[in-house]
């Protein structure tokens, strides 16, 4: 048997385990032999029992089924079909990974179970094409972020906004912009880079998918602020689209929406229950628009009670 097929083969009967076995889907020796033949093989019934018996040792899940003919299949895999449906789904609504790509993701994972586990992967949750990212770079981003925070650099790139017309513009003139990443976040479907800016002079955050020309510096990253947390800086910001300093705001809460309360702050919101229905809830906000829409959306149900800035400022928005 040529070298290759020696070195090849317990490869090759792996990924035949893998593909087409699993518990409701027996594979005999001789159906891995045919399999083996079909691809340039050759084998024999010993050779494949010892190979088996190999990967078995090296830790992979093969299952023995005695019968007139002895069968076997690859019990789950790397992932079993609910964790790599969880993952098809987590890709289907994340907005920051465009069509392509999406569709090329799923088809990955759909080979890392066997070819009766592969239709019931399709993705169910169906998000607007209108929703996803146009910007092919972003592993490119991510993973340019990540190494620039491991090896304790800041970054240059680029920002976007779109023009009335739909029109890419680069912010800043089109000049770079330099930042010192702490880490990222997901929320509500998109990546964000969260650190210091130099232009901006303190921690902002910044939409992954908007990002151009992202590049590692040879310069130090500006160290984290003490007591710095990127939870707390994603719950106070609120969504990450505000300029203002952070404050503490008290709001009123009809009781029936703690949960969505605990739901944008979190578990651990301060709180103070009273008899009159209501509850007060003490957060820590950048006042943007973005916190006085949500506000907003609950019609009277939840109101602002201090600061006085905050409550004027979220009225005359409403005016407007």
């Amino acid at each position: 048997m040529p070298k290759r097929d020696l070195k090849s083969r317990i490869l090759h009967i792996y990924q035949i385990l893998l593909q087409e076995t699993d518990q409701e889907h027996k594979i005999t020796i001789q159906q891995i032999i045919d399999r083996l033949s079909d691809r340039g093989i050759t084998a024999y019934r010993k050779t494949i029992i010892s190979d088996i018996d190999e990967l078995r040792s090296f830790g992979v899940d093969i299952v023995g089924v005695r019968s007139s003919q002895n069968q076997y299949y690859l019990n789950g895999g790397t992932f079993s079909v609910t964790e790599l449906k969880l993952l098809v789904d987590a890709v289907c609504c994340s907005h920051f990974i465009t069509s392509a790509k999406s569709n090329e993701l799923i088809k990955k994972l759909g080979n890392m179970t066997s070819i009766y586990n592969k239709d019931k992967l399709g993705c169910h949750i169906y998000l607007s094409q209108r929703l996803k990212s146009d910007n092919e770079e972003i592993y490119s981003i991510v993973d340019t972020v990540n190494e620039a925070v491991n090896q304790n650099h800041q970054i240059s790139f680029k920002y976007f906004e779109y023009d009335v017309q739909k029109n890419k513009i680069l912010k800043n003139n089109g000049d770079s912009y330099k930042l010192s990443p702490y880490g990222m976040t997901w929320d509500d479907g998109y990546y964000y880079v969260i650190g210091y800016s130099v232009k901006h002079e303190k921690v902002i955050s910044l939409r992954a998918d908007r990002m151009l020309n992202v590049e590692i510096m040879n310069v130090i990253r500006v160290p984290e602020p003490d007591d710095f947390s990127i939870a707390d800086f994603v719950n106070k910001n609120l969504h990450m689209y505000s300029s203002d300093e952070v404050v503490k705001v008290t709001l009123r809460c009809k009781n029936e929406l703690m949960k969505s309360v605990i739901d944008r702050f979190g578990l651990e919101v301060e709180t103070v229950p009273s008899t009159d229905g209501y509850f007060k809830a003490i957060v820590d906000v950048a006042p943007s628009r973005t916190f006085f829409a949500w506000v907003f959306q609950f019609n009277g149900e939840i109101k602002i009670i201090s600061p006085a800035k905050v409550k004027k400022a979220f009225s005359e928005m409403k005016d407007t």
